[in-house]
């Protein structure tokens, strides 16, 4: 089953993070959770009529606690159909040319200082070793085989450079948890992310991947926590957003909500979201478009 949510219908506090470090991220308006919205955003998709019938006021305070509003959006032309599909998130002026016509392997690195250093704008992806984070890579590109996908989790073990369309860098980045490597390969590997998201100075975004599947994991909620606290942006992509596990467990949607709500009481201001299959592609290209306007408005 394709899980197809709007974003009316986890109506949680779900505003952008605001960082203070990196070239993007000194850029606080597009961050910045003091913006409001118009009557043309519903309260709810149950109650349709209460659009045209419901204050600038109270309309405002609905998008503050959803959307993920970038800059150059006017408030008066603010509409339903510019919020992505399965998301929180609004498309603006900054977003262009998403799709991917080129991608190459770079190098992979053990150290963040041995990264390709050049100035091209890079999104790391980052998540849980069976999270789906290579089967997704290769779902943005169309290509099979661009990632290392394997059923042993925790296969990469690198820093490793993708370079799109020659004009920007998808970064692959070690799975966390679970990995079958020493206590002192894992050691090494919390030192060098961490490093990592500390002194790239092109890093964009972090797309932290949450496995939709399942409950609420500890470790993913302490990796989203420690990006918080070091102000590194993130957007949340739920994975596997298809499945839906038989005789146990929660369906998708519901472990989604419960791991916003735990992100809400942790977070005084929530990233930006959305949901992804890279079994059946949904998320795909909306996906692609939100990062087609971080990084362009990084480049300004």
């Amino acid at each position: 089953m394709v899980l197809l949510l709007r974003y009316r219908s986890l109506t949680i506090n779900l505003t952008p993070l605001i960082p203070k470090s990196h070239k993007f991220h000194t850029l606080q308006s597009f961050r910045n959770p003091n913006f409001i919205s118009t009557s043309k955003i519903s309260a709810s998709s149950n109650n349709p009529t209460t659009t045209t019938n419901r204050s600038i006021s109270d309309a405002a305070k609905f998008a503050k606690s959803v959307l993920f509003i970038p800059p150059g959006v006017e408030i008066e032309e603010l509409t339903d159909d510019m919020v992505l599909p399965g998301s929180n998130i609004v498309i603006g002026p900054f977003a262009g040319h998403s799709q991917i016509k080129e991608v190459e392997f770079v190098k992979s690195s053990a150290r963040a200082r041995d990264c390709p250093k050049d100035d091209r704008p890079e999104i790391a992806i980052l998540g849980r070793s069976n999270v789906g984070k290579s089967s997704l890579i290769n779902c943005l590109v169309r290509k099979k085989e661009v990632a290392l996908t394997s059923k042993k989790p925790g296969k990469t073990q690198l820093i490793n450079h993708f370079l799109v369309n020659k004009s920007w860098y998808i970064v692959d980045l070690p799975g966390y948890g679970f990995a079958k490597v020493s206590d002192a390969a894992k050691t090494d590997w919390s030192a060098f992310t961490k490093g990592y998201f500390l002194n790239r100075d092109t890093l964009v975004c972090v797309l932290l991947l949450i496995d939709a599947s399942v409950p609420p994991q500890k470790i993913d909620l302490d990796c989203a926590n420690w990006l918080g606290r070091n102000n590194v942006p993130m957007t949340f992509v739920f994975t596997k957003c298809d499945k839906m596990k038989a005789a146990k467990g929660k369906r998708p949607d519901e472990n989604i909500k419960a791991f916003q709500q735990i992100i809400r009481e942790n977070f005084k201001i929530h990233p930006p979201w959305i949901l992804t299959s890279s079994v059946s592609g949904l998320g795909r290209d909306e996906l692609l478009l939100h990062m087609s306007q971080l990084r362009n408005y990084w480049d300004q």
